[in-house]
């Protein structure tokens, strides 16, 4: 069976045990690592692996076809994108105009912040250019994009660049709703067996919390030039409760997300009932 899912630590760490053959009953799995704007375009092509990490923005471009897992995913509290530049103390009303870097047009990063900017940015964003988000740093430290969003482990790596945080777009939807920031989904194919599959992720899930040392070779090997220390603050901000199970609050913040994301015209609307 084939898997795709980025080279992050969060995601290395959860499926480590399924992709080494440590799980009983799972099959074989043949894995794709790739960023997240890859795996969005494979999806939306249906024509990717059986089961691919996404982005939660992705998510109404593709329920046709695939299915939500309800545990392997990335949502969480204090954990969301942040917005960079290079100068202190700008308000959001700078980036009135300018160029902005993201990591993919259908990340839940870039929809998070379309919908603070028509709230915060008067007159809007000049010009939405996508990088890879190891990029997108260095573009804003040497000037080629006036800000940056960013994701993963920038959160904590940001200051060696000199850069500074205009704002938290994670805090930002915590105080707006109240909800956790529903950021990466694990879909699969719906012609599968869509209960083992969650069965044998929930599995990986567990095994990786409880023998956190076994994956700790694989997880450094994937981590991008990651210290272990940044390593391991990513995997104990991105892995948690809603990881092994999406729950009631982890489904609710999914229907906030993409129901006020299609009030603004950002996102086709969703059959909701396709989300369970």
């Amino acid at each position: 069976m084939n898997i795709a899912f980025s080279p992050c630590p969060n995601d290395t760490f959860v499926f480590h045990a399924l992709v080494h053959g440590l799980i009983p009953g799972a099959p074989e799995f043949d894995v794709t690592y790739a960023d997240i704007d890859i795996t969005n375009g494979l999806a939306a092509e249906g024509q990717g692996p059986e089961i691919l990490k996404i982005s939660y923005a992705a998510l109404p471009w593709v329920l046709d076809k695939y299915a939500l897992l309800p545990c392997g995913g990335a949502l969480g509290r204090g954990c969301g994108p942040l917005v960079l530049t290079r100068e202190k103390g700008q308000g959001a009303e700078s980036l009135a105009g300018k160029r902005v870097a993201v990591p993919s047009e259908r990340s839940t990063a870039y929809l998070l912040f379309r919908l603070w900017a028509a709230r915060h940015v008067p007159g809007g964003i000049g010009e939405i250019v996508v990088l890879p988000f190891d990029e997108i740093m260095p573009a804003v430290q040497n000037g080629s994009i006036d800000a940056g969003l960013v994701i993963h482990e920038a959160r904590f790596t940001y200051p060696s660049y000199g850069l500074q945080m205009l704002a938290d777009l994670g805090s930002w939807w915590e105080a707006d709703t109240g909800l956790p920031i529903p950021l990466g989904a694990i879909i699969a194919r719906r012609d599968l067996d869509l209960a083992s599959l969650s069965a044998w992720i929930r599995a990986s899930v567990e095994y990786a919390w409880a023998h956190p040392e076994a994956s700790a070779v694989y997880v450094l090997e994937h981590a991008q030039e990651m210290s272990p220390d940044v390593t391991r603050a990513h995997i104990d901000l991105y892995v948690n409760e809603y990881t092994a199970n999406l729950g009631e609050d982890g489904y609710a913040a999914v229907t906030a997300l993409l129901a006020r994301a299609a009030r603004e015209g950002l996102v086709p609307e969703v059959d909701l009932a396709l989300l369970k």
